[in-house]
C-alpha cells in the first residue's frame, strides 16, 4: 500500500512538502518597501541614476569596442533590461507603500473623527452646564438685591425703634 502522506486524497497537512513554505513578515516587508519608495523619490536618487546612465552610455559609446559590455550598436540592450527590471520592481513596491500610507491615513482619519465626536459631546455638555448655571443664577439673590433688602429691613427696624421710643416717651409723660 502507498504511503498515506504522498496520496492526493489525504489532507495537505499530512502530506510532506516538496517545496518548503516561505513565510514573509508583512510588516518588515512593508517597511522595506516604504523605505525603497522614499529613497526613489529623492533628488539624490534621481541624480545618482542620471550619473549612472551617463557613465554607462559614455563608457559604451566612447570606450574601445573590445572593452564595451553593452555596445551602442545593440542599442544598449543591457541598460534597457536593467532599467526595465528596476521599474518592474519599483512600481509594485511604490504601490505597496501607498497602500500602507492609505491604511495609516484611514486609521488617523477614524481617530480624528472619534476625537471630534468627543470634543462635540464635551462642548455640548459644557453648554448645558453653562445654561444650568445661568438659570440657577437668576434664582439667586444678587449683591445689590441683598443690600437693598438689608437697607429696607434696617429702615423698618429704625422706624419700629422710633415708634417704640415714641410710645415709651408718651407713656412716661403721662
Amino acid at each position: 500500500m502507498a504511503d498515506s502522506r504522498n496520496r492526493l486524497d489525504s489532507p495537505i497537512g499530512t502530506r510532506s512538502r516538496i517545496v518548503p513554505r516561505i513565510t514573509i513578515d508583512q510588516e518588515k516587508f512593508g517597511r522595506a518597501s516604504e523605505a525603497f519608495a522614499r529613497a526613489m523619490g529623492t533628488g539624490g536618487f534621481l541624480i545618482g541614476m542620471t550619473v549612472f546612465c551617463a557613465v554607462w552610455l559614455s563608457w559604451n559609446t566612447l570606450a574601445p569596442a573590445s572593452i564595451q559590455f553593452d555596445p551602442r550598436l545593440t542599442n544598449f540592450t543591457l541598460l534597457t533590461l536593467i532599467l526595465s527590471m528596476q521599474a518592474s520592481y519599483a512600481a509594485p513596491l511604490i504601490l505597496l507603500a501607498q497602500n500602507r500610507q492609505d491604511d495609516r491615513d484611514r486609521v488617523k482619519f477614524e481617530q480624528d473623527r472619534q476625537r471630534a465626536e468627543r470634543n462635540l459631546a464635551d462642548t455640548e455638555y459644557l453648554a448645558r452646564e453653562v445654561v444650568a448655571l445661568r438659570i440657577a443664577m437668576e434664582d439667586m439673590a444678587t449683591k445689590d438685591f441683598v443690600r437693598d433688602e438689608l437697607r429696607d429691613l434696617m429702615r423698618e427696624l429704625l422706624e419700629e425703634l422710633r415708634d417704640d421710643k415714641a410710645e415709651k416717651g408718651s407713656k412716661s409723660s403721662k
